[in-house]
């Protein structure tokens, strides 16, 4: 058998491994893929991109049926799991900073399981390490806690993700009694969609994973039960992590809307006293400005500076009231 694994993960790749070894062969088609698999062991077959013709070789040889066929090409699926005659159809959506969400197939037989992603990358490195080095529980049990341990690096991903979030919660918090912030509502509403896209990738997910902890399919062995239940709690914690970041961001909302208020109330606070305090100045103004001719404080001496007088007395008045009431 070929040995060993390259820095860069090929277009795709089988894997054979059982308690006693484990080898990788990567391959230029499906059926290069086909041509090496285990005879006596678990095989993984990964196909890391889209590939119609892999994807349409790979079911003629596993008859899998046309719908799961269509449900793998559609990038846009919804997270399931599905029950066949000889195989366990599940999709989800798995969360990469680098490649950001992609769908995730996995065709699940008795002792063969096959990975279809979206993206090309190195999503599952470490699960490839874990087998070829022999660490962890994967090479002592069969193909159904290899698609476990794969939807357990998705969940993880959930995690990663929602640490980013946090982060970014965070930091919008700090922004939210800022009034002046004009990106403060477009970066929240960014924030918004990045949550509404984890939350349509997750809560589906726990739906499928209660399946499979119910389902008598005898691909799925009663000793692998508490590792799925396991990964449903995660993903409840995942889901509740997600609806609390929602609240938050609800909240961060409210409160820059009411530091936006209270802005537009101080602002209009001032204005209507600088109205206010001008109401009496342009009436003595006004009545003063009309130039009739028999207006006895017209031909006085000191009438323009009398008048001045009274209208810096009567503005300083008003805000000596003003201030006395608390008002500014």
């Amino acid at each position: 058998m070929p040995n060993g694994t390259g820095a860069d993960t090929p277009a795709m790749s089988i894997i054979g491994y059982d308690p006693a070894g484990a080898w990788e062969y990567p391959a230029a088609g499906a059926a290069e893929l086909l041509e090496h698999r285990n005879p006596a062991g678990n095989t993984w077959i990964d196909i890391p991109t889209l590939d119609h013709d892999a994807v349409s070789a790979l079911a003629a040889e596993y008859r899998i049926h046309p719908l799961t066929v269509e449900d793998i090409l559609d990038p846009d699926q919804r997270p399931k799991a599905e029950e066949f005659d000889d195989y366990l159809f599940i999709t989800l959506k798995a969360v990469h900073r680098e490649t950001g969400y992609e769908q995730i197939s996995i065709i699940l037989k008795e002792d063969t399981l096959i990975t279809f992603q979206e993206k090309p990358g190195n999503n599952f490195d470490g699960i490839r390490k874990r087998i070829m080095n022999n660490a962890g529980r994967i090479r002592r049990f069969g193909t159904d806690y290899l698609a476990y341990a794969l939807m357990d690096a998705v969940v993880d991903g959930y995690f990663f993700a929602l640490d980013s979030l946090s982060d970014t919660i965070e930091a919008l918090e700090n922004r939210a009694s800022d009034d002046t912030d004009s990106r403060l509502m477009t970066d929240i509403q960014k924030t918004k969609q990045t949550l509404m896209r984890l939350r349509r990738s997750v809560w589906p997910l726990r739906d499928s994973i209660s399946r499979l902890i119910h389902s008598d399919s005898p691909l799925l062995h009663e000793e692998l039960a508490p590792f799925f239940q396991d990964l449903q709690g995660n993903i409840v914690q995942a889901a509740e992590t997600i609806e609390s970041h929602r609240e938050l961001i609800a909240g961060i909302i409210e409160v820059n809307l009411s530091s936006i208020s209270n802005r537009m109330n101080r602002i209009m606070k001032v204005l209507t006293i600088i109205s206010t305090i001008f109401i009496p100045l342009t009436f003595i103004a006004g009545v003063y400005g009309m130039n009739f001719t028999h207006m006895p404080e017209l031909g006085y001496a000191y009438s323009y500076p009398v008048i001045w007088g009274v209208m810096i007395l009567t503005a300083a008045g008003m805000i000596y009231f003003f201030k006395r009431r608390r008002w500014i």
